[in-house]
């Protein structure tokens, strides 16, 4: 089994790419980063995704919106047509909905969340600025609906997708913060201090012992464990998080759960973030 995690973009360029952590079983439960690819258009995007499987990638962008929001602009209820409806809309008309959402609810409450946020500690899949994780899933989703990868509990119909490919939503902040409550990354090259090259030197010595709330091991070598912690804005070290994540799921599928460690139940507008526990 392949495994992926992709930190996204929605603008890759060549300065700043979709960055993809590839990693590969080694004895025991341990695994090893074999590759961090740069991908810097979305046709090397779509090619990704159409590798033959099998593969588990977990991507850092949300799946799906909050149901309140959902219902509130009366958009489709059902997955594939709502996010058909949301492709279809351009980022200006997005951001004019969402922020009379916003401005019609009370100080304190203005972006509606889904469920998986509050236990994940993510940001709304709504926010369209810092970060702006709205436009990252309008780029995102639709990709991977069109390249018919299987999305479990979201699309997941063997009768269209491809089951050996496999997409699940991540977010390496859910690992990061079980090891570290400090700033580790930044994109502005003035605030990539050394206080926070520090913070991904704790991170990486971390997954080197599985010292995380997922316990994966994962190895590096010497040229790979120096990018990882030298990289200031830490795109590289996002991926492998998110590719520990993808490797959780997939210990989970080799268990016998066919969710993929997926809580029962999930809310099929909102997907959940591969992972974290319900609360």
């Amino acid at each position: 089994m392949i495994l992926y995690g992709v930190d996204f973009t929605s603008a890759p360029t060549s300065k700043k790419p979709i960055t993809v952590a590839t990693l590969d079983s080694l004895a025991g439960d341990r695994l090893a980063l074999v590759a961090i690819e740069l991908l810097s258009d979305w046709a090397s995007f779509e090619a990704f995704l159409a590798r033959r499987g099998p593969w588990v990638g977990a991507f850092d962008f949300p799946f799906g919106l909050p149901r309140t929001l959902v219902e509130t602009l009366g958009w489709p209820r059902d997955w594939r047509d709502l996010m058909g409806h949301y492709a279809s809309l351009d980022r200006a008309s997005i951001r004019t909905l969402f922020k009379a959402y916003c401005d019609a609810r009370p100080v304190g409450s203005k972006f509606a969340h889904r469920a998986t946020d509050a236990p994940a500690g993510s940001s709304p899949s709504m926010r369209w600025v810092n970060p702006p994780v709205a436009w990252m899933m309008h780029a995102g989703v639709p990709r991977l609906i069109a390249a018919g990868v299987c999305i479990p509990g979201l699309d997941d119909d063997p009768r269209r997708v491809d089951l050996t490919r496999v997409a699940l939503e991540g977010y390496p902040g859910f690992i990061a913060r079980s090891i570290t409550r400090a700033s580790y990354k930044s994109d502005t090259r003035a605030r990539q201090t050394a206080a926070r090259r520090d913070e991904r030197a704790r991170m990486v010595a971390a997954l080197e012992r599985g010292a995380h709330r997922l316990t994966i091991r994962v190895s590096f070598d010497d040229e790979q464990r120096a990018r990882l912690i030298d990289e200031g804005s830490a795109d590289r070290l996002d991926a492998v998080l998110c590719a520990v994540q993808a490797a959780w799921a997939w210990q989970r599928k080799e268990e016998g759960d066919t969710r993929y460690g997926l809580p029962a139940g999930i809310d099929a507008i909102e997907g959940w973030i591969v992972g974290v526990p319900r609360i």
